[in-house]
C-alpha cells in the first residue's frame, strides 16, 4: 500500500501555496495525496482579495471521508475559528499520527488569513495543545504567545520550549528571518537542535508551505524528527537555488 499524506487548508488559485502547493510536493516524494478544504482565497502576486471558510460542517464531512490509512496530516491555514474546533476534533483521535501544523496568520504580502481574532485564540488554546509538530516563524510565533518579535535564537529556542510545554510535540521554529544567516531550532522535550546554513539569493513564495508539507512526507516516509527536518530543510534550498519564476514572483514550481 502507498504511503499517503493528508493535507487539511486552503487554497491559492495559482497553487503556489495552500493544497495545491502541498499535492505537488507530494507528487515529487512520490507519495499519495488527499485534502480536506478550510477554506477558499482569492489572492495573486499582489495581494489577497478575499478568503472564504468553508462551514464547519463541510469541513468535518470533508475530514470524515479522507481514508484510514493516513501516514501523516499537513495543517495549514484553517481561516475561521470554528474550523480550528473542527480539525481539532477530528485530529485528537488520531494523535497517534504524525501531524504538522503551520500555523498560518497570514499570506506572504503580509495581509491576514483569518477572519476574526478568535482564530488566533483557538489554534493556541486548541489546536497546539494536541501532540503536534508546528512550525512557526517568528511573527506567528510572536503573536501566539503574545510576545514581542523574536530576534536571536536564544529567544526562538525559549518561544519553542512553551510550545512544546503546552502540549506540542515539538516546535520547529523559523529563523528565516533572523539578521545574518537563518537558522531554524528544533525543540522538543528537554532539547532543542540547532539547524544552520547560508542565506540564499531570492525569495521564494510559498516556502513555508514548501517546508511543512515536505516535513510531513519525509516523517510519513519513515524518517525520524531530526533527519526529516534536516531533508526538507535541503528540499526548501534546492528549490530556492533553482529559482523557478511564474510570472513576476519566484516559486517551488
Amino acid at each position: 500500500m502507498s504511503v499517503t499524506v493528508a493535507s487539511i487548508g486552503t487554497t491559492h488559485p495559482w497553487n503556489i501555496a495552500g493544497v495545491g502547493l502541498d499535492a505537488r510536493v507530494a507528487a515529487e516524494y512520490g507519495v499519495g495525496h488527499v485534502a480536506a478544504i478550510a477554506g477558499v482565497s482569492a489572492q495573486d502576486a499582489e495581494r489577497v482579495a478575499a478568503v472564504l471558510p468553508v462551514p464547519g460542517r463541510v469541513l468535518s464531512a470533508q475530514l470524515e471521508a479522507l481514508p484510514d490509512s493516513i501516514a501523516a496530516y499537513r495543517v495549514g491555514a484553517l481561516i475561521s475559528a470554528e474550523n480550528v474546533r473542527v480539525v481539532a476534533d477530528f485530529l485528537r483521535a488520531r494523535a497517534a499520527t504524525p501531524i504538522v501544523v503551520d500555523p498560518v496568520l497570514g499570506s506572504s504580502t503580509g495581509q491576514a488569513l483569518w477572519t476574526n481574532a478568535a482564530y488566533i485564540d483557538e489554534l493556541r488554546e486548541v489546536l497546539l495543545h494536541l501532540p503536534v509538530i508546528v512550525t512557526p516563524n517568528l511573527d506567528e510565533a510572536a503573536l501566539l504567545l503574545h510576545a514581542k518579535p523574536f530576534n536571536d535564537r536564544e529567544a526562538m529556542a525559549a518561544a519553542g520550549a512553551q510550545f512544546v510545554a503546552a502540549g506540542a510535540r515539538a516546535a520547529l521554529m523559523k529563523g528565516g528571518h533572523l539578521a545574518g544567516d537563518p537558522a531554524d531550532i528544533l525543540v522538543t522535550t528537554g532539547n532543542a537542535q540547532l539547524f544552520e546554513g547560508s542565506r540564499l539569493p531570492g525569495s521564494m513564495r510559498g516556502t513555508g508551505c514548501v517546508l511543512a508539507i515536505s516535513l510531513a512526507c519525509e516523517i510519513a516516509l519513515g524518517r525520524e524528527l531530526p533527519a526529516a527536518v534536516s531533508n526538507a530543510r535541503d528540499y526548501v534550498r534546492a528549490k530556492i537555488e533553482a529559482g523557478t519564476r511564474f510570472g513576476s514572483l519566484q516559486t517551488a514550481f
